[in-house]
């Protein structure tokens, strides 16, 4: 079994190379929760829906989330009815959210409903929420405290970052199957998410962090920092807020004494050196994901570092 720890965008853009080099059914998803938010009296969980949506070959192909030719009618009536509508929500997306609140009102967890939702759209691979309990990412910044949605899509991430919280995740529990699928498998990679505000969170609930670094499974990360700037989303001014530099080489140091081996891309060439030193192999190689060939190289080059470390 494959495990990857992921986010939203870039990790399901990573899944997609990961289930065409490995069978799908092997792979586990262990996603962020932190991103959660309720809006218009519905439980939204975007990292969850996005990997769903985007196994499922449903998502939207341009921004990475949502479902692809989604309509916005329920929107615009929020909106003309007086609803703040800053958070875009499709009208087939909201189906999902109105199911979820649904069933978690009826007693479901988040585990369970996640289960059945990519059962019902097709997704062979497992994906599983971080934890069941309710965590909330929220940054601190001039600004105030803010959750991370706000920070990042009401926002749109102009407030100067100066800490993160994961708030609740010390009453968190890694939810039924995590901690079993972190033991089992054959390796674990951590996608090119945010280190700080994805994977980051993931690893704030307790018992996650001791878990991987127990296990004989090789970890491998991808960076999602190339040539000293982020893919995508704000995790440079996270980076430097919480005193990392904003390279491979601040991510390797967020994952330090974690992880075996990182895959960097060739533009960050000169960077394999400090991370070696860290303690850490270095696989270098193009990381930018343009296309599924891209995306399924990426993937191959992860597991083939996963490899490397076994077999050393």
């Amino acid at each position: 079994m494959i495990v990857t720890l992921a986010g939203g965008v870039g990790a399901a853009r990573f899944l997609e190379g990961v289930v065409q080099v490995v069978p799908p059914e092997t792979i586990t998803v262990i996603v962020n929760t932190g991103d959660d938010i309720t809006l218009h009296g519905l439980y939204i969980s975007p990292d969850v829906d996005i990997v769903t949506y985007t196994l499922a070959g449903i998502v939207e192909p341009v921004n990475g989330w949502g479902i692809a030719g989604d309509s916005t009618n329920t929107l615009g009536m929020l909106k003309q009815l007086g609803a703040d509508t800053w958070f875009l929500l499709g009208d087939r997306d909201l189906a999902v959210h109105i199911r979820r609140t649904e069933l978690m009102r009826a007693g479901h967890t988040l585990a369970e409903i996640a289960d059945d939702f990519r059962r019902a759209l097709g997704v062979a691979s497992q994906v599983l929420p971080m934890c069941n309990e309710p965590v909330s990412t929220h940054i601190e910044t001039d600004a105030g405290l803010m959750h991370f949605e706000h920070f990042l899509v009401q926002r749109h991430a102009q407030d100067r970052v100066l800490g993160v919280q994961f708030v609740g995740a010390e009453a968190a529990r890694p939810a039924p199957g995590v901690l079993e699928a972190i033991r089992d498998a054959e390796a674990i990679l951590i996608a090119p998410s945010n280190p700080i505000v994805s994977v980051g969170t993931i690893l704030a609930v307790p018992g996650v962090q001791a878990a991987i670094a127990a296990t004989p499974a090789p970890v491998v990360a991808v960076s999602p920092i190339v040539g000293g700037a982020a893919i995508k989303g704000p995790a440079a001014p996270m980076l430097t807020a919480l005193g990392y530099e904003v390279s491979a080489y601040g991510v390797a140091r967020c994952y330090a004494g974690l992880i075996d081996a990182m895959v960097i891309d060739t533009v960050d060439a000169d960077l394999a050196d400090g991370i070696r030193a860290l303690g850490i192999e270095v696989v270098i190689t193009n990381t930018i994901m343009r296309g599924l060939a891209e995306k399924r190289a990426l993937a191959q080059a992860a597991l083939d570092a996963a490899h490397q470390v076994v077999t050393k």
